[in-house]
């Protein structure tokens, strides 16, 4: 794929992402909380990762206008993703009763740190693009 259509796939990406981690993370624990939320009842964890997704939703929106001048947070974004969601795939995998989340949350980190390493340009394709 040509650098510019990348761009403008990854931009498209950081912009669906961006709009999940501020408004859609909430909605999927209410609907499918065995996938999405790890406490039952109130929880200071979920206000706690629903605001730190939140801000960094934030500023994925805010690094898709540029997304070559972002590189640190879109790789951020992707390597936080790949050890949060390994992490969780273990404590799944140790805890029976958190099974459904290899299907919610920790499959939706994997898909996320995939597209959006896949789309950012590297090296120097990355240097070339930004210039």
């Amino acid at each position: 794929m040509a650098d510019s259509g990348r761009i403008k796939y990854l931009r498209i990406a950081l912009v669906v992402v961006g709009l999940i981690f501020v408004v859609g993370i909430y909605p999927l624990t209410i609907v499918w909380p065995s996938g999405w939320s790890w406490h039952t009842g109130h929880s200071d964890y979920l206000q706690m990762i629903l605001g730190v997704y939140a801000t960094l939703g934030i500023f994925l929106l805010v690094a898709s206008r540029n997304p070559l001048a972002n590189l640190s947070l879109i790789w951020f974004t992707v390597w936080s993703s790949v050890v949060h969601a390994g992490i969780m795939a273990a404590q799944s995998v140790a805890n029976p009763e958190h099974m459904g989340h290899l299907w919610g949350d920790v499959l939706a980190l994997f898909v996320v740190a995939g597209v959006l390493a896949s789309l950012t340009p590297r090296g120097a394709a990355a240097r070339l693009a930004g210039s």
